[in-house]
C-alpha cells in the first residue's frame, strides 16, 4: 500500500443553523426604527399644527399637492419631485436629496400690548373719575345745609385730569372781600370734597384765581390774595382728612385765567381749583362711544 493511503480521512460537515429562531435575524430593528421614524412624523406635523398660521398651513398643503398643470417630464425624472424644483425659481434639488420646506414662523404675540394696557389703565382711572363725580353731587345734593351751593361748584375733565372748581356767585361769596378767610359755607363744602377726593389715590394740584377788578393794597394784590385762598382751601382739606403728600401744587394765578373770558370781571371768575391728576394717558376720543 503507498504511503499516501495511510493518511487519515477529514470529512467537513457544514451545519446550518436555524433561522427562524433567536432574535429573527435582526427584523425586530428595522420595525422599530420605521416607527420612531412614523412617531417623529407624527409629532412634527403636531407641531407645525400648532404653531403655524391658516395661510401657512395653506401653504405647506399646496407644495405637497400634486398639479395638473405641470407638463410631463418637466422635472429631472419625469415626476413632480424627482429631479428639480417645482416652480420656475428655486434652488435644484440634487440627486438623491430630499424635498425641504422652509416655514417662516411669526413670533408669538403677547397677550395684550402696552397699548392696551394704557388704554384699559386710562379707561379704569375715568371711571373712578366718573363714579366721584356722583357721589360728590349725591353728598351736596342731599345736604340741606349745602344743597344750594350746587351752582358753586363745577366738574370737568381736562387733560391734566378731574378739575372741581368752586365758584363764587351774586350773593354768594366763597370769602370775605378782599381776604383769604373762607365763609362757613365754603369750609362745609370743601369738607364735602375732601370726603370723596379721599377714595382715589390721585395726587392734587390747588389753584387760586380773582376776577380782573383792580386790587392793590400796599404790596398786597391779586397774586398774593389768589395765592393765599389757594393756600387757605390746601389746609381745609388737610384739616377734613387728604393725605397732605398727596397735594403737589398750590399756586395762585390772579386773573390771567379768567373762567368767562368774555368778561374777566364778572364773580364766577374768582374761584378755587382742584385738580386730580391723571395717572394715565389721556384716552383718546369715541372710547366710550
Amino acid at each position: 500500500m503507498e504511503a499516501g493511503h495511510n493518511q487519515p480521512i477529514v470529512i467537513n460537515k457544514k451545519v446550518k443553523k436555524g433561522g427562524d429562531h433567536g432574535h429573527h435575524g435582526g427584523a425586530w430593528k428595522v420595525a422599530y426604527a420605521d416607527f420612531v421614524t412614523a412617531m417623529m412624523a407624527f409629532f412634527l406635523l403636531l407641531w407645525l399644527l400648532s404653531t403655524t398660521t391658516v395661510e401657512q398651513r395653506a401653504g405647506i398643503g399646496d407644495y405637497f399637492t400634486p398639479t395638473t398643470s405641470l407638463a410631463p417630464g418637466a422635472s429631472g425624472a419625469g415626476g413632480i419631485l424627482a429631479g428639480q424644483t417645482v416652480s420656475d425659481s428655486g434652488a435644484k434639488i440634487g440627486e438623491g436629496g430630499t424635498p425641504s420646506v422652509v416655514v417662516e414662523l411669526s413670533p408669538p404675540t403677547k397677550q395684550a400690548s402696552e397699548k392696551d394696557i394704557e388704554e384699559l389703565a386710562a379707561k379704569r382711572e375715568q371711571e373712578s373719575f366718573d363714579e366721584a363725580v356722583e357721589a360728590l353731587n349725591k353728598a351736596i345734593t342731599d345736604s340741606p345745609e349745602l344743597s344750594d351751593l350746587k351752582d358753586n361748584i363745577q366738574v370737568d375733565m381736562t387733560s391734566e385730569g378731574m378739575r372741581i372748581q368752586i365758584v363764587d356767585r351774586e350773593g354768594g361769596a366763597l370769602f370775605q372781600a378782599g381776604s383769604a378767610d373762607m365763609t362757613s359755607r365754603t369750609r362745609e363744602l370743601l369738607d364735602q370734597i375732601a370726603k370723596v377726593v379721599a377714595e382715589l389715590p390721585n395726587t392734587i394740584s390747588i389753584s387760586g384765581h380773582t376776577d380782573a377788578s383792580p386790587f392793590n393794597r400796599g404790596n398786597y394784590s391779586n397774586w398774593e390774595l389768589s395765592s393765599d385762598r389757594a393756600n387757605a382751601s390746601r389746609r381745609e382739606l388737610v384739616s377734613a382728612g387728604i393725605d397732605p403728600t398727596r397735594i403737589v401744587q398750590v399756586v395762585g394765578k390772579a386773573d390771567q385765567e379768567p373762567l368767562i373770558e368774555e368778561d374777566p370781571f364778572l364773580p364766577q371768575n374768582r374761584r378755587v381749583s382742584i385738580v386730580l391728576r391723571r395717572t394715565s394717558a389721556v384716552l383718546p376720543p369715541g372710547l366710550f362711544e
